[in-house]
């Protein structure tokens, strides 16, 4: 039968299944709670305890449907970087509206970019906004959005915000394929900006717990929260823990300035080059608010990256 039809149990839905929206639903339903599992295909392999189902939540239609009869609603959706600026803010008004109607809570997974260039001081909830970017001008902008939402009463939202992902299932990331298949078999690795600035990774076992604990707490309503992340290492430290763990050098490529190198195209480079400040001064994120709040202690970084080599070695050996 499927997970959101004729249980009692409150409905848990979660929009986007890429990595973090699937380690989010197997999160849950760990947590006993019924998922539902939405995407514009609603294909994939199948999830204990998870109903797949499709939609496009950038349309009103599609976002009504996909939140209807859920308790809470976790907004993990994220599309192409060069089409983030325009798209983002319509699923955001999708979203929102269908969320206002049906009166489900809101738990949004977020990103620092509304932060912008820190000179390296460490990211708290405090740490102003001050972003220059034309993403990060746009997320801080959906931000407010959703803080005068929850402030007006006609949603209740909490945001969750994470640094780079690392992890099982994540490719899509400076620690995701650019990084570990070159790691296994002797090929190129590839690093961004200066390698010896520490840079914090969330991961995405963290966010899962983080945004389920969000979900499952709403006293959290009504700001933003840094999912729990293990305390910030240098991408140099990172490359010798994974040494460590495939036994044998890396052979890296270090982009010192944005340029298109393997899977970064000219399109993505495009878009990432008014990024590229978050590898040229330290990116160091605090998580402490929330880890006190909600008894939660980031997966040493160790634990994740022995988890993530175990992945891509299984992810590489399939036919």
């Amino acid at each position: 039968m499927p997970a959101d039809v004729h249980d009692s149990r409150p409905l848990h839905a979660v929009l986007g299944s890429g990595p973090a929206g699937t380690t989010l639903a197997r999160e849950l339903v760990r947590r006993g709670h019924p998922v539902r599992l939405v995407d514009r295909t609603g294909s994939g392999p199948a999830i204990d305890g998870v109903r797949r189902h499709a939609a496009d939540v950038a349309t009103e239609e599609g976002a009504r449907a996909a939140v209807e009869g859920a308790a809470v609603v976790y907004h993990c959706v994220n599309v192409g970087y060069h089409l983030q600026v325009e798209v983002m803010p319509r699923i955001q008004q999708a979203v929102l509206a269908a969320v206002e109607a049906s009166g489900s809570r809101l738990v949004v997974l977020d990103t620092l970019y509304p932060y912008g260039e820190t000179q390296g001081a460490v990211m708290t909830e405090e740490t102003p906004w001050r972003a220059t970017t034309r993403k990060g001008r746009m997320r801080a902008a959906l931000d407010e959005r959703y803080l005068a939402a929850h402030r007006e009463g006609r949603a209740r939202v909490v945001l969750g915000r994470s640094a780079d992902f690392v992890g099982p299932g994540v490719l899509n990331s400076t620690l995701g394929a650019a990084v570990f298949p070159g790691a296994l078999t002797g090929g190129e690795v590839l690093a961004l900006g200066d390698i010896d600035l520490p840079h914090s990774c969330t991961g995405i076992e963290d966010v899962a717990v983080g945004l389920a604990t969000l979900g499952e707490r709403p006293e959290g309503d009504g700001r933003v929260w840094h999912l729990p992340t293990a305390p910030a290492v240098t991408t140099r430290d990172i490359h010798t823990m994974i040494e460590k763990r495939t036994g044998r050098p890396l052979n890296v490529v270090v982009l010192a300035e944005p340029r298109p190198f393997g899977p970064f195209d000219e399109q993505f480079i495009a878009e990432y080059a008014e990024m590229f400040y978050q590898h040229t001064e330290p990116q160091i994120m605090d998580s402490s608010a929330v880890e006190r709040a909600f008894g939660l202690r980031p997966t040493p970084l160790e634990d994740t990256l022995d988890a993530t080599v175990t992945w891509y070695e299984q992810w590489l050996s399939r036919p």
